[in-house]
């Protein structure tokens, strides 16, 4: 009888694995069930800062912050099941860092849209981005535009995150004579925010696993040893996703002056998109080394853009995929069976808001900071030496937070580059998508 039940036992499992290896193609791959496992755990261990940061970033532009919190959870396990079923890759999505902080604090903070509208300017960003990714258009501008702007948006994208962390620890301060200035390092807030980079910053110079979620969880218990954070507890009921759910105003994002808002949002994910894909797709080997492509890119563009539509319905920023997935790939990860125990692990992280309700905002401009530096890295592939190449790519790595907009940033920088290219002979450098971008910018900045 013991016998029996082992043999159906042992079927089963052989039965689930056969079915894991026909859907995935482990074999093929060079992996197994085991690393799949072991590369979405590492991969959602170095990204699940996210689930943390993106409520108290979205909670500045008056959303619910237990509301986002299940939005976030969900619309990362959304797009990490999209991209492991429908690619077959190994590729962890969230909603991206930046395009939150331009949500809330330009959108709805500077510009003064209410964050349904800007929602709203996130679903139609999306929808574009589907309609590129299932044609040549998406080819065609990211082709067409200079690869030193591209660059220098995902740098400026970085300043622009960090400038927001140290305003938020009180580290940056305004001051009438100078405009800012040094904060007080005798308070808590700033003090404990550096201490929360720093230890951040080392733990991944050190290869150590998860830093950002352990310099995170480290700075919230020093916060607590000095009664600077309460206990909530670790594990409950989610909160009510109500709130934030179909709530986009479609219509009210439909104004020309949302134009400049939902390019910025589509650039930016568009770009961030291409070069994380890219890159990852090199390390977990899907480079086909016969015809120098990459296998599955269009599937993983298309799960990538289809994402951002469902984030928006369930009330998050940009759903875009993450550049922490190579950390899953080098530990194994090599098929979309690693993005499906990604999207599970988030699902599962539903059930710790009081967890998520107790990080201080010290802790995550700490973590802010730290992902500032990392993408200020892109600045490397700059051509310096091409005065009308580096101008416009400084314009735009700089303006985004000194404007405190990451679309006047592109508009700037836009506009410099086919001025600048123009009026220096170099004419055959600018498309003709340079010059419909660089008159809608105009437009927008003269006009709107």
């Amino acid at each position: 009888m013991n016998n029996t039940k082992a043999e159906q036992l042992n079927s089963k499992e052989s039965n689930s694995s056969d079915l894991l290896e026909r859907f995935f193609k482990l074999k093929e791959h060079g992996s197994s069930v085991k690393n799949e496992l072991i590369g979405g755990i590492t991969t959602f261990a170095t990204m699940a800062y996210i689930i943390f940061v993106n409520p108290s970033i979205m909670a500045a532009s008056g959303m619910d912050a237990g509301a986002v919190f299940v939005a976030t959870c969900i619309g990362a396990a959304i797009g990490s099941l999209l991209m492991g079923l429908f690619a077959n890759w190994p590729v962890g999505l969230a909603p991206g860092m930046g395009l939150n902080a331009f949500f809330s604090f330009t959108v709805v903070g500077e510009m003064g849209y209410s964050w349904e509208v800007a929602l709203g300017a996130v679903f139609i960003s999306g929808i574009l981005f589907v309609g590129m990714s299932f044609y040549k258009v998406r080819e065609w501008i990211i082709e067409s535009i200079p690869e030193s702007l591209r660059y220098s948006m995902t740098a400026g994208v970085g300043l622009f995150l960090g400038l927001i962390g140290l305003k938020t620890a009180g580290i940056v301060v305004d001051n009438p004579a100078t405009l800012v200035s040094l904060g007080n390092f005798a308070e808590p807030n700033a003090l404990l925010a550096a201490i929360c980079f720093l230890i951040i910053a080392v733990l991944s110079e050190r290869k150590i696993f998860g830093a950002v979620l352990v310099g995170i969880i480290s700075v919230t218990l020093i916060g607590m040893g000095l009664g600077l954070v309460q206990y909530q507890g670790i594990f409950s009921a989610p909160p009510s996703i109500a709130p934030t759910f179909m709530a986009m105003d479609i219509q009210g994002a439909l104004n020309i002056s949302m134009v400049s808002v939902i390019l910025a949002f589509l650039f930016v994910n568009m770009f961030d998109t291409a070069g994380t894909l890219m890159g990852v797709a090199d390390r977990a080997n899907l480079m086909n080394k016969e015809t120098g492509k990459i296998e599955g890119l269009s599937k993983a563009l298309k799960a990538d853009s289809v994402s951002s539509v469902a984030g928006a319905f369930v009330g998050c920023p940009p759903v875009t995929s993450y550049v922490e997935s190579a950390s899953g790939v080098a530990a194994g990860g090599r098929t979309g069976l690693s993005a499906v125990f990604i999207a599970l692990l988030f699902l599962a992280a539903i059930f710790l808001s009081p967890l998520a309700a107790m990080i201080p905002s010290y802790a995550t401009a700490g973590a802010l900071i730290y992902v500032a530096f990392i993408m200020m890295g892109s600045m490397q592939h700059i051509n310096w030496r091409e005065f009308t190449d580096a101008t416009p790519a400084a314009i735009t790595t700089l303006m985004m937070p000194l404007t405190f907009s990451i679309a006047n940033g592109i508009a700037l920088g836009f506009i410099t580059y086919t001025v600048l290219k123009v009026a220096t002979g170099k004419t055959k450098d600018v498309s003709i998508s340079m010059y419909i971008l660089t008159t809608v910018f105009v437009a927008k900045l003269v006009y709107i």
